[in-house]
């Protein structure tokens, strides 16, 4: 098996209508990942600096963002070259390291939004017993379970595709995500109850979750006084904007897989690039915009810079 998976590649075959504009799409998709490796570093940065963020929620906003900046590497540098390709070739080793990446991270998001609405919910719930519940310890376990967890789960489902005979070797998607099953000369059971498997224990129940929490935070806020509310929707609602964004992106890249026939393949482009250049890119504008510490530093920063 380890031979085949050294000589067998892949073709591309989404970028055969775009050639006209690959220059183009190579601007802005460059543009998209120096501005994301920036952008998320640079408030990467400050958190660890400034000693008034060093506060769980400020942590488990520098993971979420440094997770996007890893996220991004697999794909973007394989896309751009893929860009500038005749005939754009991914090995098949290759390609399940990608099909890890996205999903690990991907499903790493969810986790830490998960942990970031339990740090609220105590937060704003529990006031008095914050200090002693979300210490050093509980984080640690936190940010480690969110990345350890996802890797178990999608290690697997490599290892399962590793095994699989393939009987097409041309790849629609623009980079290896679950459409790499349609290159498989026949379904596996196994790889579907897994699928269900990781899409239940990593994606739906940190989703309800974090609806609970939610719900539970709205519900006291509501029942205290005017400061209480304000602080809860300062907080948790940049939380809920990049939730809601990250749920219609893992959204997209189902349908993407299930109506990939009914589908034009600009139309496929758009929605992929959609996946893996919305929160990467937006996120630290969210939190730079609407955490007011954040934003405070970064006012400061840039204009310090400006004087200079």
């Amino acid at each position: 098996m380890d031979s085949e998976l050294n000589t067998t590649y892949i073709t591309i075959d989404a970028f055969d209508n775009v050639h006209v504009y690959r220059y183009v799409y190579f601007v802005i998709i460059f543009t998209a990942y120096a501005l994301i490796i920036c952008s998320n570093s640079t408030i990467v940065c400050l958190i660890c600096i400034h000693k008034n963020l060093h506060e769980p929620m400020y942590i488990f906003i520098a993971a979420l963002l440094t997770n996007s900046v890893i996220f991004s590497t697999p794909i973007h540098p394989k896309l751009l070259i893929d860009l500038l390709s005749e005939k754009p070739v991914i090995s098949y080793s290759a390609c399940l390291f990608q099909f890890f990446m996205f999903y690990t991270l991907g499903s790493t998001e969810f986790l830490l939004l998960a942990a970031m609405a339990y740090d609220r919910y105590v937060s704003i719930c529990k006031p008095l017993h914050y200090t002693t519940i979300m210490t050093k310890t509980t984080i640690s376990v936190a940010l480690v379970l969110a990345w350890l967890l996802p890797a178990c789960h999608i290690t697997v489902a490599v290892i399962l595709n590793a095994d699989m005979k393939l009987c097409d070797l041309t790849f629609k998607g623009l980079f290896c995500n679950n459409s790499v099953y349609k290159l498989h000369c026949e379904s596996s059971r196994a790889l579907s109850i897994l699928g269900v498997v990781t899409l239940t224990n990593l994606i739906l129940c940190p989703v309800i979750f974090i609806l609970f929490t939610y719900s539970k935070i709205l519900l006291i806020s509501y029942r205290s006084s005017a400061e209480v509310r304000k602080k809860a929707a300062q907080t948790c609602l940049p939380h809920l904007i990049v939730l809601i964004g990250i749920v219609i992106l893992s959204s997209y890249d189902i349908v993407i897989a299930r109506m990939e026939s009914d589908l034009s393949k600009t139309a496929r482009l758009i929605m992929t690039l959609q996946i893996v250049l919305y929160h990467p890119l937006f996120n630290p504008i969210i939190y730079g915009l609407k955490m007011k510490e954040i934003h405070k530093h970064l006012k400061r920063l840039f204009c310090s810079t400006k004087i200079m």
